[in-house]
Parts: structure tokens; C-alpha cells; sequence
């Protein structure tokens, strides 16, 4: 996105005076149906002077121009104060996220809700706390680190005229109101949710699905298939509100272990989701949930390169493939042990590895049976995962 900025900034100046340029467009009128804290909220999003390095913003991994995730295919982002640490989980897109609701534990005991993968974090200004402080992301060594580089923003004036000509006399509560302004920007900015794919104006009856789209449609919603809509809802809201392609609870898929992580090397380590290293509350009360992650929403997963909490597949074919073939074909998805039998599940450890989901369809499959869908039918449910990405436009 850097590049791209500046890219563009270079071609609008003059080389040398030369009469025939085209003269620099205004600037844009500001968005006047954001409030003041959202519109500061958005200069912080996209201010890599906020960091460590001072080249790494929100935006960097969370880029606009690609649904608000990754713009590559990285397991994991790098950050730090030379941008050379790599993290540990894959960075999710944050669209949809208006609507989600903090952690709790539904009547039937199932784990919901709640903001990162674990879903520790109880809104998304704490979602945003993170980040500023974390080695491997912006690494500032504390709160007080960033209100002083917040001191020397260009937009300081206004946001010591919104929050309180003293507000930055305070660093605990500037850093409060920086991640505030945060979750104003993510709430209210209609590019985080704008219910404009192709999916969207198919149910509004603008657009109609292709032949190939209504049977991926079909196969997604249908429980002894793809079984998608188990986790992933896509009718409508009683209320007509448009789906969100997540119920927001959390499951444990096995996902193989990811060489690509650095973490990775040290073979004692393991991300168990609810069960740490991030989160710590439910270990030990709840050794169920251990390898457990947050249901993301589907929407946009077309234009994601990185897939899963460790990034361990880069393709969406894949993802489908692995699905529905994860338990008929093992030894397609995990390595061989030394005595020659399939290492499955094996980003976990053994006692933990009962967890993993092997009931639901397409789970409950054994080898030697056929998996839920034929390579055909994978192709359809991916063609239908294209249509939910975000700014269609129909043709005139």
C-alpha cells in the first residue's frame, strides 16, 4: 500500500515544469457522515509513524485494498522495530466486525463471540490495543511510547480539540481514546461493512448467480455436503438483515502444522487457540477447548492468500479440498512418521488432539470412503465463495 501511495504521489508531481500536466486533483472532501472520533480514527488506522519502525500502520496488514487483510501471502506478518520479526497467527481481515459480540458461553455451553482469534479481546477498541505494543507488530515499549509519537502527528491539534486540551498530559487515557477513535473508524466507515458483494444483490434480486454459483450455493447449505451453513450462516437475519457468514463460535479443524512459522522450529510450541499462549483463562478449566479457534466470517474469502489461524494454506481450492478430504485422504494434509503412519493433527499435542472436530459432515468420514464432495463439486463451492466478495458492480 506504501509503494502504491507512493507511486501515485510521484506520478501527480511536475517533472520539470512542463506546462502540458495535468493539474493535482483537490483532495477529497472529508466524509461528513463519520463523526469527528471515527475520522481521526482513520488517520490514526493508516499513520505508520505510530510505530516502532515508523513505516507500519493498521493498514499495513490490514490494507483496504484487500478487504482490510494481508496483501500478500505471508503465514504471518513481520514487525518490530527493523520490520524483520515475524508474528505467530495469521492477520484476519477486519470487515464484518461491527456486529460481532464480546465472549460468552452460550445456554449450551458453546463458546461464542469475543474479537481476535481466541476472541479474548471484548470490543474492537481492545482489539486495537495490541498491536501498538506488541514486539512483533508496531513494538512500542509502552502506551507512553505512542502517545509521544501521537505528539508529533499532524492531526494532534484535532484530537486534543475532540478528546481535551490535556488529554495527551495522560497517557493511559490518550492511549483509551486512540484506540477509541479506533473502533468509531471500524463501526461507523461503511468500507468495513458494506454488504455490496455479488451474494448481497443476488438475495436484494438486482443480480442472478450463475448455473455454477447456485450449485456451490446449494452444496454449501446442504447438511449432508459441504455443510457450510453449520458454522457459516447465509439466509438472512430474522429481521432481514444480511447474513454474516459466521456464527461466531469456535472450532478445533486439526489444521497441519505450518513450516513456514518461526515458531514453528521449536517443536515444544504450540497455538491452542482458547487455550493460550495469547489467552490464559480457560486452560485449565475448559482442557476442551484447547486447539479451538474463532469461526471467521466468510465473506471476502476470495480475496485472501493466506487462510486459517496459521496460515498453512495459501489457495482457497485447497481449503475446500482439505475440508472435505481431511479424514478420507490424511495423507495429503500431514507428514508421515518415522514408523510410516500419518501424522494427523499433528499442529497439536497428542493429549489435545481428541478435540478436534470428527463428528459434523464433512468431518465424519474415514479413509477409504468418498469424501462430501467430487472434485467438481469443490470447483462449485469455490465459484459460490467468489460471490462474496465485497464491491460488485452490475454491468450497464
Amino acid at each position: 500500500m506504501a509503494a502504491l501511495l507512493s507511486a501515485l504521489a510521484a506520478c501527480s508531481g511536475g517533472s520539470g515544469g512542463s506546462a502540458s500536466a495535468p493539474p493535482t486533483p483537490p483532495a477529497p472532501a472529508p466524509d461528513t457522515s463519520l463523526s469527528e472520533a471515527a475520522r481521526l480514527g482513520e488517520l490514526i488506522f493508516k499513520d505508520g509513524t505510530l510505530s516502532a519502525s515508523g513505516k507500519q500502520s493498521c493498514a499495513t496488514c490490514h490494507d483496504p485494498a484487500h478487504a482490510h487483510g494481508p496483501a500478500n501471502n505471508l503465514a504471518a506478518q513481520f514487525g518490530g522495530a527493523n520490520n524483520d520479526v515475524q508474528g505467530f497467527r495469521a492477520a484476519p481481515s477486519l470487515r464484518y466486525l461491527n456486529q460481532n459480540p464480546a465472549f460468552f458461553f452460550a445456554k449450551d455451553g458453546t463458546p461464542t463471540g469475543g474479537f481476535n482469534r481466541d476472541g479474548r479481546a471484548a470490543s474492537l477498541a481492545e482489539q486495537a490495543e495490541r498491536p501498538f505494543l506488541a514486539p512483533h507488530e508496531m513494538a512500542n515499549v509502552s502506551k507512553q511510547d505512542v502517545i509521544d509519537k501521537l505528539k508529533k502527528a499532524a492531526y494532534v491539534e484535532r484530537f486534543r480539540a475532540q478528546f481535551g486540551a490535556g488529554i495527551l498530559d495522560n497517557a493511559e487515557q490518550a492511549f483509551s481514546r486512540v484506540t477509541f477513535a479506533l473502533q468509531s473508524y471500524q463501526k461507523e466507515a461503511p468500507e468495513f461493512h458494506p454488504f455490496d458483494s455479488k451474494y448481497d444483490l443476488f438475495l436484494a434480486g438486482k443480480v442472478k448467480l450463475s448455473d455454477q454459483e447456485l450449485r456451490g450455493l446449494a452444496l454449501f447449505n446442504d447438511p449432508t455436503k459441504g455443510n457450510c451453513i453449520g458454522c457459516h450462516l447465509s439466509a438472512r437475519g430474522a429481521d432481514g438483515s444480511p447474513p454474516l457468514f459466521t456464527d461466531f463460535t469456535f472450532d478445533n479443524l486439526g489444521v497441519p502444522r505450518n513450516a513456514k512459522l518461526k515458531a514453528t522450529a521449536d517443536p515444544a510450541y504450540y497455538d491452542l487457540g482458547l487455550c493460550g499462549p495469547d489467552r490464559t483463562d480457560l486452560a485449565d478449566k475448559h482442557p476442551d477447548l484447547c486447539g479451538a479457534f474463532k469461526v471467521p466470517t466468510l465473506r471476502n474469502v476470495a480475496t485472501r492468500q493466506t487462510f486459517f489461524h496459521n496460515g498453512a494454506f495459501d489457495n482457497l481450492k485447497d481449503v475446500v479440498n482439505f475440508y472435505v478430504r481431511r479424514d478420507t485422504n490424511p495423507e495429503e494434509w500431514y507428514p508421515l512418521g518415522a514408523d510410516g503412519v500419518v501424522q494427523k493433527f499433528n499442529d497439536l499435542p497428542p493429549q489435545y488432539r481428541k478435540n478436534v472436530n470428527v463428528t459434523e459432515v464433512p468431518y465424519n468420514r474415514q479413509p477409504g470412503m468418498a469424501p462430501a464432495l467430487s472434485p467438481a463439486e469443490v470447483d462449485d463451492v469455490v465459484k459460490f465463495l467468489g460471490t462474496l466478495t465485497d464491491g460488485y458492480q452490475i454491468n450497464p
